[in-house]
């Protein structure tokens, strides 16, 4: 079970608070007596791709588009990158 403190004690107290994170509870700061804030233990994802499923799942990344774009190479000609760099001496 965690445990409120208000916005003077956590940060008076945050190697405390900390202590208990990492024991696995949860802490709530207050602030004029209304939580406004929770510190937990971050619970770490398997893999890579549960990570971004959970990002994706919260909306704050974007899926990939399901077709490549078709690009097309800028340079007509080989060799453009060395004329180019040439050009700037």
């Amino acid at each position: 079970m965690g445990r409120t403190y208000s916005l003077y004690e956590a940060k008076a107290r945050f190697s405390e608070i900390m202590r208990r994170v990492r024991e696995g509870q949860t802490v709530t700061v207050s602030y004029h007596g209304e939580p406004v804030a929770e510190i937990r233990p971050v619970s770490p994802s398997r893999t890579v791709e549960e990570r971004l499923d959970q990002l994706q799942q919260r909306g704050l990344l974007s899926p990939p588009p399901a077709t490549k774009p078709d690009w097309q190479p800028l340079a007509r000609r080989p060799g453009a990158l060395k004329r180019f760099l040439r050009d700037r001496e």
